[in-house]
């Protein structure tokens, strides 16, 4: 069941940061966009794949991986990216698609919808739509889509059962779901489990991978694929910690190699080429 509570305060918090980098001026409360600021949020996209994108797209990414580039889209594709932001990963993914393709972008915010509409505008991009609702009740039919991606969003849900039988209702037989995210090793504090700054900050939400793997099996998903690939230490922890109201001091140690950055793969059965009563029994 979802936690309204969690749910508004993730609401509240996306909606002055879309209303920050529409300004182009800095992007969350703790200060500007630079790569200090976020160690989740650093180095993940190349120059190359920024170049012809709006800046406010960039400025507006907080996300903890780049799943476009992981996903191996292809031309022809239909694309939904769940919590979509800004629209970085959006643009990027209806590049790799093509105009064959179509991609969409699922925000529950009107300001980030607005900001991403603004995005897709100035990148000129023809094949991008963005839908308002939230991950839990997923606005579009069932079999409707390729591929699956999100960036460190999964985090910020707290019914994150009812995200992944929502992804795996709309996938086509066959379909991938290929999501960077926040993975936890070890027991949270209840501290941190509880600090609603933390829930926003897609820390206290995380699954552990055992968790993850096992939610994914529940759903239905198979070949479950777990990659880690930015492991978050001391000094990482306490750039999480700096709004969570937590004794920083105290809690870095608790946290320091605690949290990765993992991209998941998995994938909806594919639909046997045989119906008869022999081989669909």
């Amino acid at each position: 069941m979802v936690n309204r509570d969690v749910q508004n305060a993730v609401r509240e918090k996306y909606s002055e940061i879309a209303r920050a980098a529409g300004t182009l001026g800095c992007c969350n409360t703790s200060g500007c966009c630079d790569e200090s600021a976020d160690p989740t949020s650093s180095a993940l996209y190349t120059e190359a794949e920024t170049r012809n994108l709006p800046p406010a797209a960039i400025a507006s990414s907080l996300g903890c991986g780049n799943p476009t580039a992981l996903a191996e889209l292809e031309a022809g594709q239909v694309v939904l990216d769940l919590g979509s932001g800004g629209g970085i990963d959006v643009l990027l993914a209806a590049q790799r698609v093509g105009p064959t393709g179509k991609v969409y972008g699922l925000d529950m915010t009107d300001e980030m919808l607005a900001l991403a509409g603004e995005n897709g505008r100035r990148a000129g991009a023809t094949n991008v739509e963005f839908l308002k609702g939230t991950i839990e009740a997923i606005p579009l039919p069932d079999n409707s889509v390729d591929v699956i991606i999100s960036n460190c969003v999964i985090n910020l849900s707290t019914d994150k059962d009812a995200v992944l039988r929502e992804a795996y209702r709309v996938l086509k037989p066959g379909g991938r779901f290929a999501v960077s995210d926040i993975v936890v090793r070890g027991d949270l504090s209840a501290d941190v489990r509880h600090n609603m700054e933390m829930w926003v900050g897609c820390i206290a939400g995380a699954l552990q991978e055992r968790e993850y793997r096992s939610k994914l099996q529940v759903a239905g998903f198979e070949n479950i694929g777990l990659e880690v690939w930015r492991v978050y230490n001391r000094r990482d922890a306490r750039a999480f910690l700096t709004e969570s109201g937590l004794d920083v001091e105290a809690a870095a140690p608790q946290v320091d190699g605690q949290f990765v950055s993992a991209f998941i793969r998995a994938q909806k059965p594919a639909v046997s080429a045989c119906c008869g009563p022999a081989c669909c029994a």
